[in-house]
């Protein structure tokens, strides 16, 4: 999962008078949710020679120095005459502010908002920024002729495309990336990266889809080769493949019949975070998410995603004792239009104190809505046992929704069909799994044995489950198989509701297996397995483990079976 190899830039030539710069860190980089399978990532930044010389996408402050020898030592930085942000955040202004110093003949280019962005974190309003807004070109020279292409989200307001007509390369930043690190540069056998894609798509762009579907509009005319993306692999062998995948996985969110309006603004990025992480939440249960930065939405626009939405939830910072401005308008407008029949909830991150987010909760609860989670407060940067919280506090406010609707239509007798699918017998298992801080569990039946040699099995996991964050491949967990007879009480156990964050195991007689998933010493016998690879099957996950080893506790005990009778199943 993770290496200790150290962070570097590595560098190729990729098409005519352009090159890539890829820095490289094989272990996860910061507490943010898309980094969650831990295989590390790469930034990547491109250099374009023609008559004038361009740089896109120096990386962040965590690789400035290696970047700037790596740059230095191939090219001559004075005579780099423009840099190309596809987007901005403060993580990124150490190293353009090391790279000003070294090459203050540098003219910026960037879209408005980023223009906005970049006076800001350099500190510099005089900056010298050439501002792209979608029609302007920018010649380097020998056929570079740069057309820019404007493909803001919520998150990313200020994301800019960029696209060489010479080389039919489209430099696309956040879109289409993926956070793997690696020596292959471009994505051939790229099956192998669809599962890392997908995790990338559904923690930054799913929440986004009515934007990402612009953008593919937008996009959709150039005659493309290459997508040169902001991190992982290149994309050139499964190109019309990720870009219809991309437009398939919009529509799965855009037309789902439930939806939340997830309002926030984000002082420096924790906000924004946890909004992320909720985000995620929700859409793994089906639900969509139409989320609005505050900061650059227009009041109708937060008006309409919240009388077309079932539930709104609303995060906010503190700044100095309150919350921004854009978030009270947000309030205001919320108050007048939702009426209080609709599901809320409540989130923020601060410094010193949180009363931003005790004032929204109050007036929520004055005006009489429920509310679908505990209130969200985190103090400074989020962890990881907290993203998986919000993760899981995401997951029940949708569930909470998608059950209120099916309270007002009437349930409909199993069918023939039901009934025969649910005499499918299975055995009873508790699925353990731990990486890090982070643990969890389920309660399983629909479990097969796939394979002899070697020893393996498939686990279908539902994709709103806890523990779904914890069974992609290179994931380690435990299957417990459970002993008729005494089954009852982790049955019990396992099968009650569990708060955002809380501990499964609180009260269960466990020990750490080799891999280091709990083992549950009431258990018939246990398998510690290795997952090699899933597939998507309808609401579920097909996980496709290998057996490492195992053992049985109770050779007198019988395996607990589980009889559904009909469609109903754990």
């Amino acid at each position: 999962m993770t290496s200790t190899k150290p962070r570097d830039v590595q560098v190729l030539p990729i098409a005519t008078d352009t090159t890539v710069l890829r820095s490289r860190s094989w272990t996860r980089l910061r507490f943010e949710i898309e980094y969650a399978l831990a295989k590390g990532t790469t930034a990547n930044s491109y250099l374009i020679k023609g008559d004038k010389i361009a740089l896109i996408d120096p990386p962040g402050e965590t690789f400035t120095q290696i970047y700037l020898q790596a740059l230095q030592q191939r090219f001559d930085v004075k005579n780099i005459d423009y840099v190309i942000l596809g987007h901005i955040n403060p993580n990124r202004a150490a190293s353009l502010k090391a790279l000003l110093e070294l090459a203050p003949q540098i003219t910026f280019v960037c879209s408005n908002p980023g223009a906005k962005n970049l006076r800001s974190a350099l500190e510099k309003p005089d900056l010298p920024v050439i501002v792209m807004r979608g029609e302007e070109t920018l010649d380097l020279g020998k056929g570079h002729d740069l057309q820019f292409i404007p493909t803001p989200n919520p998150r990313y307001p200020d994301l800019l495309c960029t696209y060489d007509p010479q080389t039919e390369i489209l430099y696309t930043d956040k879109l289409f990336a993926a956070h793997i690190c690696g020596d292959q540069v471009f994505d051939e056998g790229w099956e192998i990266f669809s599962e890392d894609r997908r995790y990338y798509f559904d923690c930054l762009m799913a929440p986004h889809a009515r934007q990402v579907e612009t953008a593919l509009d937008k996009l959709g005319d150039l005659p493309v080769r290459m997508y040169a993306t902001g991190h992982g692999p290149l994309v050139r062998y499964s190109l019309i493949d990720l870009t219809k995948s991309y437009r398939q996985w919009s529509q799965q969110q855009t037309s789902q019949d439930t939806s939340v309006a997830l309002i926030y603004a984000s002082a420096y990025g924790n906000t924004a975070t946890l909004a992320q992480a909720i985000a995620r939440g929700m859409t793994k249960a089906g639900v969509a998410v139409e989320s609005i930065n505050c900061e650059f939405a227009d009041p109708e626009e937060i008006r309409a995603a919240v009388e077309k939405s079932s539930g709104f939830i609303i995060g906010s910072p503190t700044l100095g004792g309150h919350a921004p401005t854009p978030i009270q308008i947000a309030l205001g407008i919320v108050l007048s239009t939702a009426t209080n029949n609709k599901l809320a909830g409540v989130f923020g991150s601060f410094g010193w104190s949180g009363e931003a987010v005790d004032i929204i909760e109050g007036k929520l609860k004055d005006a009489g809505y429920r509310f679908g989670f505990e209130t969200i407060r985190v103090k400074f940067k989020p962890d990881d046992a907290t993203l998986q919280m919000c993760e899981e506090a995401g997951t029940d406010f949708a569930q909470a929704l998608k059950k209120a609707k099916k309270v007002r239509t009437p349930s409909q007798p199993a069918t023939t069909t039901e009934q025969a699918v649910g005499r499918v017998v299975g055995s009873l298992s508790i699925l353990t799994a731990k990486q890090g801080d982070i643990s969890s569990a389920m309660l399983a039946s629909w479990v097969s044995q796939a394979s002899f040699n070697p020893p393996a099995l498939t686990i279908a996991v539902a994709k709103d489950r806890a523990v779904e964050l914890l069974t992609h491949s290179g994931n380690k967990f435990v299957l417990n198989i459970l002993k008729e007879g005494n089954h009852i009480g982790l049955m019990k156990h396992f099968l009650k509701p569990f708060g955002p964050g809380e501990d499964r195991f609180e009260g269960v007689s466990a020990e750490e297996a080799e891999n280091g998933s709990p083992i549950l010493t009431g258990a018939l016998a246990y398998l510690e397995c290795s997952v090699k690879n899933r597939m998507e099957v309808g609401d579920h996950w097909l996980v496709y483990a290998t057996v490492d080893q195992g053992k049985v506790l109770d050779n007198d005990g019988v395996t607990a079976v589980h009889q559904r009778k009909s469609g109903n199943h754990y």
